[in-house]
């Protein structure tokens, strides 16, 4: 007989509901210099502009019945306070509290806005509306439309909430797909998102895995040496981080009961001695065991 399907149970709820901002309520406390920041007055002046575009992530509150918990859009609730709107479409996620949707995006990245761009010129934000509302020139508009032109899906989803400029999208657009992604997973390995560093992978990134009709000037220098030992180095580390992973959970419980069978044994005076006598060396070993007072965490 076969098993019943499980029901796949979503992260969040099928539709955006509309949400009075009194009932949201912000999961951080969020700096009053913020305000001042080139980062909330584009937020504020793209919300007075074309609107909200994205919904705010939001959870149902705990504590306050009927309220929520802003997970995700923290700039967007307090510009849309400021310009006397009252209400935003929100997104409500069904995880748990816990759960914290932006834990590691601290800011919008250039994917992020290149989407956000896209999906306002869908509803008919035109170019000039849109460098008005974002506080940017019209070219700087356009550029973001082609921005991801000949970049795979897959190098777009590592480098969605990276800190990665738009020329450096340039520069891998030069390399064929498979060449990118292999540029990309170096990249998020050492947290290097530079455009040196993307120049530098494009210099000696093979022939046949350029795109076609990108020729790339060779500059002879011992820096070929030096990227090759980097990705050697950098395809190591990814194995030995996989292989923690993995075991990080069983080790961890293996080293809780060994400590606590040490500390039982030390609780015994006939050990003690015994150790003391013939081991001494080893008794101070196990005594620095018993004595730590907690496993390191993730």
């Amino acid at each position: 007989m076969e098993k019943p399907i499980k029901p796949i149970r979503l992260g969040f709820e099928l539709d955006c509901i509309e949400v009075p901002l009194n009932l949201l309520h912000p999961s951080r406390v969020v700096p009053s210099t913020l305000k001042i920041s080139v980062k909330y007055k584009q937020v504020k002046s793209s919300l007075s502009e074309i609107g909200l575009v994205e919904p705010l992530v939001v959870i149902h509150h705990p504590a306050h019945q009927g309220g929520f918990q802003i997970l995700d859009g923290h700039l967007r609730h307090m510009a849309l306070g400021e310009l006397g709107v009252d209400r935003a479409m929100c997104l409500v996620s069904t995880d748990d509290e816990g759960y914290t949707y932006n834990k590691r995006v601290s800011r919008l990245s250039v994917v992020q806005e290149h989407k956000m761009i896209v999906r306002a010129a869908e509803r008919g934000a035109s170019v000039q509306r849109l460098a008005a509302a974002l506080n940017v020139s019209e070219r700087s508009i356009t550029d973001s439309f082609r921005m991801l032109e000949g970049i795979c899906d897959e190098v777009v989803r590592l480098l969605a909430d990276k800190p990665a400029g738009r020329t450096m999208f340039g520069v891998l657009r030069k390399m064929g797909h498979f060449r990118q992604i292999d540029v990309a997973r170096t990249m998020v390995g050492l947290e290097n998102y530079s455009v040196k560093f993307a120049q530098a992978m494009l210099q000696h990134t093979p022939p046949d895995q350029l795109a076609p009709d990108t020729k790339v000037k060779v500059q002879r220098s011992g820096a070929t040496e030096t990227v090759q030992r980097l990705q050697r180095e950098l395809a190591a580390m990814q194995a030995d981080t996989k292989l923690i992973e993995e075991t990080y959970g069983d080790l961890t419980l293996q080293l809780a009961i060994i400590k606590a069978h040490i500390k039982s044994l030390l609780e015994n005076a006939h050990v003690v001695r015994w150790l003391a006598r013939f081991h001494n060396d080893y008794l101070q070993q196990l005594q620095l065991v018993a004595e730590v007072k907690r496993l390191p965490s993730e």
